[in-house]
Order: structure tokens, then C-alpha cells, then sequence
């Protein structure tokens, strides 16, 4: 009788595992006028639209403040936001700002207390007397 594999069919685990991306919207504030908004404003014109066609699940803002430096300011769907001021900035840089607020998870940054994080406190995990060596009388 020769041997054969079991084919096995992976089960629907009804999103587990699915990626969500954290970032729902980004708002992008500048100032025609001042001279700080001019990495801003050539950010606009010439990497906006292909950093929205690479990201269409993000929607854009895109809104004058005048009389103020320009902002990034990213909303999250656990409700937060973060912002980021981009004055005087280049083109590139501004989109490595947006990069960074389109990764981001929206939490607070926390201080790690261990290098690791882990469910069990244990290396060796959770004792059980099921496991381990059982020594026979």
C-alpha cells in the first residue's frame, strides 16, 4: 500500500491574519505665501499624485492655512491623529514624513520594559503537570 499525503485544505479564519492599515486619512495644510511651504507646495505638484495612486485605501486632504507652516497630520481608526510640521523641508523629506505617518499605528509610544513581549512570563511557559518528564514508579 503506497503512502500518500493528506491533502489538507487551509479553513477560513474569518480575518485572522488579514492586514488592515492603521492610517485612514492624511491632511495636508500649507501656505502659498510663505516661504516655508515651498518644499510643501513642490511636494504637491509633483509626488502627490503618484503617492496616491500607490496608496488608494488613504484618503488625501489637501487644504491652504495661510499664514502658517505647513503640517502633515495623519488620523488613525483607533480615533487618534498625529501631526508633523514639514516646514522648510524637501520634496523627498516630506514624503518620508508621510511614509512615516502612513506606518504608524495611531498609539501613544510606550516605554519597553523587556526586551521581549510575551504572553507567558516563562521562557519555559506555563507549568502543567500534563508536561514534562514523568517519572514512572
Amino acid at each position: 500500500m503506497p503512502v500518500q499525503g493528506i491533502r489538507a485544505v487551509t479553513a477560513a479564519r474569518n480575518g485572522v491574519g488579514a492586514f488592515i492599515l492603521q492610517c485612514k486619512r492624511l491632511d495636508l495644510h500649507y501656505c502659498d505665501w510663505a516661504g516655508s511651504s515651498r518644499g510643501m507646495v513642490a511636494f504637491l505638484k509633483h509626488q502627490l499624485p503618484a503617492f496616491a495612486k500607490e496608496n488608494p485605501q488613504i484618503e488625501i486632504r489637501v487644504s491652504p492655512r495661510p499664514h502658517k507652516h505647513p503640517v502633515l497630520r495623519g488620523h488613525y481608526i483607533n480615533g487618534r491623529e498625529k501631526a508633523i510640521c514639514v516646514r522648510n523641508l524637501e520634496p523627498e523629506q516630506i514624503l518620508q514624513k508621510a511614509n512615516l505617518l502612513k506606518e504608524a499605528s495611531g498609539e501613544k509610544l510606550k516605554k519597553q520594559k523587556k526586551p521581549v513581549t510575551s504572553l507567558n512570563e516563562s521562557v519555559r511557559g506555563i507549568w502543567s503537570p500534563y508536561h514534562g518528564d514523568l517519572k514512572s514508579v
